[in-house]
């Protein structure tokens, strides 16, 4: 079966880079908004028989649960990579045989880039990469199996995953797409996605905040 899994982290926690522009109130709506839009995109997906959510919380897993997703509560916050370890063991014994792991401040993406990454990954063992804009991190992972590789989201993770297929002997290809490289870190990644987004729970928040035009 076809899982996807969205990592968001609690929001009290959620876009500290963005903490000299945006009050924390506010940073929190955000989030919140950045999930609304990626639950939304994975939910719209044609490929996945079943979207889950890792969080620890509560608010976005209520929405989890609201829009039909599967909920893994983290219970507290652990970290990107222990949580979605954390889910990949749970929803490997729930079935899940592929499974794309999307993060969940990239508003812009779509239920065709979440279907691409699974249209291209290896039947049996395999692993899809969607790197961020830099070329450096990685907004999507997609896993056949579910655990084939360890996930090393942060720094530099898109060449520590290609790390860990070379050493695991596991088929990897690299996907770029505009709107999942798109993550929403820095005061110049927000004025980025006002500039090409399109209507979006995020795009409406940066309206609120005086940061897009209606």
């Amino acid at each position: 079966m076809r899982f996807i899994l969205v990592a968001a982290k609690q929001l009290a926690f959620a876009k500290t880079r963005l903490a000299s522009a945006i009050a924390e109130p506010d940073r929190r709506v955000l989030a919140e908004a950045m999930f609304r839009d990626v639950l939304a995109a994975s939910m719209a997906s044609r490929r996945a028989e079943r979207v889950a959510v890792v969080t620890s919380d509560p608010m976005l897993l209520s929405l989890a649960r609201e829009a039909g997703a599967i909920t893994i509560d983290e219970e507290y916050p652990r970290g990107l990579n222990a949580a979605v370890s954390l889910a990949t063991d749970a929803l490997a014994e729930a079935g899940a045989s592929e499974l794309c792991t999307v993060l969940s401040d990239c508003p812009m993406v779509t239920a065709r880039d979440i279907d691409e990454a699974f249209d291209k990954l290896h039947s049996g063992r395999g692993v899809v990469l969607v790197p961020s804009r830099d070329f450096s991190g990685t907004n999507i992972i997609a896993r056949s199996p579910a655990s084939v590789i360890q996930t090393l989201f942060g720094r530099m993770s898109l060449a520590k995953h290609l790390e860990e297929c070379k050493k695991a002997s596991v088929p990897c290809e690299i996907i770029r797409q505009n709107g999942p490289a798109l993550d929403l870190d820095l005061l110049a990644d927000l004025l980025e996605f006002v500039r090409v987004a399109g209507p979006s729970n995020t795009l409406n928040e940066l309206a609120r905040l005086g940061l897009a035009s209606n």
